[in-house]
C-alpha cells in the first residue's frame, strides 16, 4: 500500500519506517526542512534503539522517503496519517491541537480518489469529527474517511512494540475504511495480534484511558512507598506481592521519583480537562496529577535530608537524565525539576547521561556534564541515579565509595540492595525500603 506519514517526530518517524519494514511504500512528510535532510543524510533525530538501521535498510530497499513537499505523495496514497505534535496547551493543559487540524486542511487540497486518512496523533474525544469536517470543508469533493489509530509505544522499545503489540486499536465509520486497516496491519496477523475494531470517539478515548490508568498505577506505588518508609516496610516486596495477583499485574509497580515523559504528563491533564468538560470529572487522575507533581518537587528535599540537612557548597554527581532508559526524551524528566531544586539549595552538579546530555544542555544552567558514570564522581560529595540505565546498574561500589567525599548514594530507582551497597561503606538511601 501507498502510504504518507505526516510528521517526522517520534511516533510517526518509528510508525513510518516500521510500515516500510512491512514492506508498504511509505513517504515521511514533514515541515522542518533540516530534519529531513538530516534523515536523508541517515543522521537520526531521536535516540531509538534499532532505529537507525532500520530507517536505512528501507530506504535502501526504495520503501522509505523523506521529503518536506506534502501534495504529490498525498495524491497518490492509500492512506495518510496524521502523526503531528498535540503538547499540552500553556496555561489551561488541554491538547494543542493546532498541528493536527493545519494537517488535515492542508492534505485535503490533495486528495485524490479514495484516501483513508488516519490520525494517528494522541488527541481529545471528537477529534476525528472535527478533522472530518475540516477536510469536507476544504475539498467538498474528496473522497475519503477518517480513522483513529492511536498509538502504543514505549520510548526505547518502540520497534517491538510496533511489530509485536498488545493489540491495534481502530475507529472507523465505514467498512471500507476498515478493510483498509486490517490490510495496512496485516502483516500482524502472523502474530495474532488483536485488532480492536471500534468507533473513532471510543478509539480515541480507550488511548487515553490506558495512559490515565498506568500513570495510576505509578502514582499508587510512589504513595506506597512513602507509607512503607513510615512504617518500616520494602515497597518492592509489596509491589511484588500484589503484581503477582493477574487482576493487578506487575507493570508500572516501581517506585520512582514520578513518570515524565511525552506521553503521561500530557494525556493526564488533556483526560481531565475533557472530562471537566463533559461535566463528568475524573477525580482519580486529577489526584495522580497532583501527586506526581509533588512527587518530584519533593526529591530534592529528600536528597537534602539525605546529605545530612544541607546541600550547601556539596558536589552532587547526577547518574541519569532522561526521564526513562533507552531515550535521549527528557520532556517532564524528574532531573527537570530536582537540578534546579538542588542549584537553589547551594549544589554544584556533574551529570551525566548516555543519551540526553545533548538535550539536557537547553535545559540546565551551571551543570558540567562528565564523559561517564565514574568521571561524574569526579570530586563528587554524594551521588544521586536519577534514570536506570543499564550501565548504572553494575557500578564498581568500592570505586564509588572512594569517589565520594561524604559516601553517600541517594538511588531513586531502588535498583540496588542495600545490605550490597552499606558493605562498602556508603551511606545508602533508596524509595520505600528500610
Amino acid at each position: 500500500m501507498r502510504v504518507v506519514m505526516i510528521g517526522v517526530g517520534y511516533v510517526g518517524l518509528v510508525s513510518g519506517t516500521c510500515f516500510a519494514d512491512f514492506g508498504h511504500e511509505v513517504v515521511c512528510v514533514d515541515k522542518n526542512a533540516e530534519r529531513v535532510e538530516k534523515l536523508n543524510n541517515g543522521v537520526m533525530p531521536i535516540y531509538e534503539p534499532g532505529l537507525d538501521r532500520l530507517v536505512e535498510s528501507n530506504v535502501e530497499a526504495g520503501r522509505l522517503s523523506f521529503t518536506t513537499e506534502l501534495a504529490d505523495p498525498v495524491a497518490e496514497a492509500d492512506v495518510v496519517f496524521i502523526a503531528v505534535g498535540t503538547p499540552s496547551r500553556r496555561g489551561d493543559g488541554y491538547a494543542d491541537l493546532t498541528y493536527v487540524y493545519a494537517a488535515a486542511e492542508e492534505l485535503a487540497r490533495h486528495l485524490n480518489g479514495p484516501t483513508v486518512v488516519v490520525t494517528k496523533s494522541t488527541v481529545p474525544v471528537g477529534t476525528g469529527d472535527e478533522v472530518e469536517a475540516i477536510i469536507a470543508r476544504s475539498n467538498p469533493d474528496a473522497d475519503f474517511d477518517v480513522v483513529s489509530n492511536p498509538e502504543f509505544l514505549r520510548e526505547g522499545a518502540a520497534i517491538e512494540d510496533f511489530k509485536r503489540p498488545d493489540r491495534v486499536v481502530v475507529g472507523v465509520t465505514s467498512e471500507r475504511a476498515e478493510k483498509v486497516m486490517r490490510e495496512l496491519y496485516r502483516p500482524l496477523y502472523l502474530n495474532e495480534t488483536p485488532l480492536v475494531v471500534t468507533d473513532r470517539r471510543t478509539s480515541e478515548l480507550i488511548k487515553y484511558a490506558a495512559n490515565a490508568f498506568l500513570a495510576t498505577k505509578i502514582g499508587f506505588i510512589n504513595q506506597m512507598a512513602d507509607l512503607c518508609e513510615a512504617m518500616g516496610a520494602d515497597v518492592q516486596q509489596v509491589s511484588r506481592g500484589i503484581g503477582l495477583d493477574n487482576r493487578i499485574g506487575s507493570k508500572f509497580l516501581h517506585a520512582s521519583p514520578g513518570y515524565g515523559g511525552s506521553c503521561f504528563p500530557k494525556d493526564t491533564l488533556a483526560l481531565s480537562r475533557t472530562a471537566s468538560d463533559a461535566g463528568t470529572p475524573v477525580t482519580i487522575v486529577d489526584a495522580v496529577i497532583a501527586s506526581n507533581d509533588r512527587r518530584k518537587a519533593s526529591m530534592a528535599e529528600r536528597i537534602k535530608r539525605a546529605a545530612g540537612g544541607s546541600l550547601e557548597g556539596k558536589t552532587v554527581a547526577v547518574l541519569g537524565l532522561a526521564f526513562k532508559p533507552n531515550t535521549d526524551d527528557m520532556r517532564d524528566a524528574p532531573s527537570l525539576a530536582i537540578i534546579p531544586a538542588l542549584q537553589k539549595m547551594g549544589a554544584t552538579i556533574r551529570a551525566f547521561d548516555p543519551e540526553s546530555i545533548g538535550e539536557a544542555r537547553r535545559h540546565f544552567e551551571d551543570v558540567t556534564y562528565a564523559d561517564d558514570a565514574y568521571d561524574t564522581l569526579r570530586g563528587a560529595d554524594l551521588a544521586v541515579i536519577l534514570t536506570e540505565w543499564n550501565e548504572f546498574r553494575a557500578l564498581d561500589m568500592k570505586r564509588l565509595s572512594d569517589s565520594l567525599a561524604d559516601k553517600i548514594l541517594i538511588d531513586l530507582r531502588n535498583i540496588y540492595r542495600p545490605e550490597e551497597v552499606r558493605s562498602f561503606g556508603l551511606t545508602y538511601h533508596s524509595l520505600g525500603r528500610p
